[in-house]
């Protein structure tokens, strides 16, 4: 008998795993904003989403429908979420303006940032924050520290 693996194929240590007003409208959001891949779905009673995953670039993130009689809600109902989700990409502006267009609120423009990335920050229309970002140069710690003191006195006379 093969053992099995205590991390399944395909999956990283930490996926992220949320909660939607409307799931079957995320997976179509996320597909069409992000790229996303749908690996498979579990429709409950009712037709309700109680568990989907899709893949997204390397990574998977995990989702499902609320559920209100569990007291199961997404950041729609609390008034907002405390959580980012980051989100690593090839082409930060092209893939940023795409979920604008979808309907995600810019909370901050896509601009080149002191730490070597391109990163620009997004809510999505189910009420979660993202972060989306292209690598654009390779810096040391020191060289991230020194860049962002400069950044910091600059924004401090703003």
């Amino acid at each position: 008998m093969a053992k099995v693996r205590p991390i399944p194929e395909g999956s990283r240590t930490l996926t992220p795993h949320i909660t939607v007003r409307s799931a079957a409208e995320a997976i179509d959001f996320y597909t069409k904003a992000f790229g996303a891949k749908e690996l498979g779905r579990h429709a409950g009673p009712g037709g309700k989403i109680i568990h989907a995953v899709l893949q997204i670039g390397d990574s998977r993130l995990m989702l499902h429908d609320e559920f209100p009689e569990m007291g199961v809600y997404g950041p729609a109902h609390i008034g907002g979420s405390p959580v980012t989700i980051h989100l690593y990409v090839e082409d930060v502006d092209k893939v940023f303006n795409q979920a604008v267009a979808l309907g995600a609120k810019a909370t901050m423009p896509v601009m080149d940032q002191f730490w070597g990335d391109r990163y620009g920050k997004l809510d999505d229309p189910f009420g979660h924050h993202w972060s989306i970002a292209t690598h654009i140069k390779d810096m040391t710690p020191a060289e991230v520290e020194a860049a962002g003191k400069v950044a910091m006195a600059a924004m401090g006379k703003h």
